[in-house]
């Protein structure tokens, strides 16, 4: 039976837009663990799932996509943002 992780999109670091925050992303877990190729030296392994990222447009959508197909789940929310936003001109007062 397939496993897979529901999470929302975090914001990215290297921009200030919030294109993309409020999708919610279906991971596959790893079905075995990787190898290392002794050719080449890269670890890597026969399991595609792990290629697979589907993005939605809700949490709802995600687990009724994954209830579908027979998914087992589990869903991981986002803490509250424990940085403090400020602007450049808050360091000189």
């Amino acid at each position: 039976m397939m496993k897979a992780r529901i999470h929302q999109r975090p914001k990215s670091s290297m921009q200030s837009g919030k294109a993309k925050v409020g999708q919610w992303l279906l991971d596959y877990e790893p079905a075995e663990a990787k190898r290392l190729d002794p050719l080449t030296g890269w670890a890597g392994s026969g399991d595609t799932s792990a290629q697979v990222r589907l993005a939605f447009d809700d949490l709802d959508s995600a687990v009724a996509y994954a209830t579908a197909k027979g998914i087992d789940y589990d869903v991981v929310r986002l803490g509250a943002n424990p940085l403090k936003l400020q602007a450049y001109a808050d360091n000189f007062k």
